[in-house]
């Protein structure tokens, strides 16, 4: 659902300060008159009882429903952005392992955040828009070749014509012309459309585009044990194209070199990455994520890539752990057992890419 970044927004306002009011009556908090100072202390709450509110609300919304100044300097509460609080610890994200998906949730961290003081002309975007929708991104790195920390991470704000640009720390604003976006409600967030995200994205390495690209076209075919079945692409090829020639943008000769090797059956960003790699270096384009039976029809597993004619499959090992690595083992050597030649392609042998491809080249016969 696309929105218009006016619509409504005084009625929406007028609603939560409804709401707000209503709570507060409810619990007897709300006095007028001469009573109001001393309902603002009661609301002060000097036990630091949970405020009537949200996880995340403005300081302005708080003190127009009777929030004294001291119960919001209160340590229970936090401010990560000036004239918002927060009534909940930062999510623990210490524990994740993988890089990518640490730096994707900190993304969405800092716009939960921040959304409280989103303007109504005011919507993420860019990689903050991304990492909303789930997508992939390349690492960020710091000036020592490490992931960036989640400190580091900027937050893309932007403004739909000629609405103000977002003016606060920690915000790197944005301004796109009402043309050349669209809008719409995603998990709870204002963000750009996935086609207008991925159009002004311009600046990244083609691999990247592809890969994001391949993300938001996937369509999710029925095959034995697959997920969400039937479920629709967030965006289609078309419509990322449409958004492309929507107006300037930034790197288009990288954005219209990525278009074409967009596909709609690709389930990673490593297996979106080898693809290009594997057409980059003459090989035929392989099938992605095929069904694979042995000759009296059993389910011998779903495969990343295939050349069907010459029985050779491609696989990216991943991060492998426990049950996971033992039933990868049994399904490489049940399919090489019905006569498949498995390439397995670990990160060590993705960065000798010389050595990977005459490694598929000899398995398809084309060395000379």
């Amino acid at each position: 659902m696309d929105l218009h970044p006016f619509r409504g927004a005084r009625f929406a306002a007028t609603s939560a300060a409804r709401r707000q009011f209503a709570l507060l009556e409810m619990s007897g908090l709300w006095i007028n008159g001469r009573g109001a100072r001393r309902a603002r202390q009661s609301v002060g709450m000097e036990h630091s009882e949970p405020l009537p509110f949200g996880k995340a609300f403005t300081v302005r919304e708080a003190r127009m429903n009777g929030v004294s100044r001291s119960r919001l300097r209160r340590q229970d509460l936090r401010a990560p952005f000036h004239g918002v609080r927060m009534q909940i610890p930062p999510p623990d994200i210490d524990g994740i392992d993988d890089p990518y998906e640490h730096q994707r949730r900190a993304r969405v961290t800092t716009a939960l955040e921040y959304a409280p003081r989103l303007h109504t002309g005011h919507f993420f975007s860019h990689q903050t828009a991304v990492s909303i929708y789930g997508g992939p991104l390349p690492l960020q790195l710091d000036d020592q070749q490490r992931p960036a920390p989640s400190d580091a991470l900027a937050l893309h704000v932007c403004a739909w014509g000629s609405v103000p640009l977002p003016r606060t720390t920690g915000v790197t604003a944005h301004r796109s012309r009402v043309g050349m976006t669209e809008v719409r409600e995603h998990s709870g967030f204002r963000v750009s459309s996935p086609a207008a995200t991925w159009a002004s994205l311009g600046e990244l390495p083609v691999m990247d585009l592809v890969a994001l690209g391949d993300y938001f076209c996937r369509r999710w075919r029925p095959g034995i044990g697959r997920r969400h079945v039937g479920r629709a692409p967030l965006c289609t090829v078309d419509e990322l194209q449409l958004m492309m020639d929507a107006g300037r943008r930034r790197g288009i000769a990288r954005l219209r070199e990525a278009l074409p090797l967009i596909r709609e059956d690709a389930w990673s960003p490593r297996e979106s990455r080898l693809r290009c790699m594997l057409v980059a270096a003459g090989l035929p384009e392989p099938e992605l994520n095929i069904d694979v039976f042995d000759a009296h029809g059993s389910f011998l597993g779903c495969v990343d890539m295939v050349y069907p004619g010459e029985r050779v499959i491609v696989e990216y090992l991943g991060m492998l752990h426990g049950k996971q690595w033992a039933r990868d083992v049994e399904r490489t050597a049940a399919l090489r057992a019905a006569g498949w030649t498995v390439i397995e392609v670990t990160s060590v042998l993705l960065h000798t890419p010389e050595v990977l491809i005459r490694r598929i080249r000899a398995a398809l016969g084309l060395l000379r």
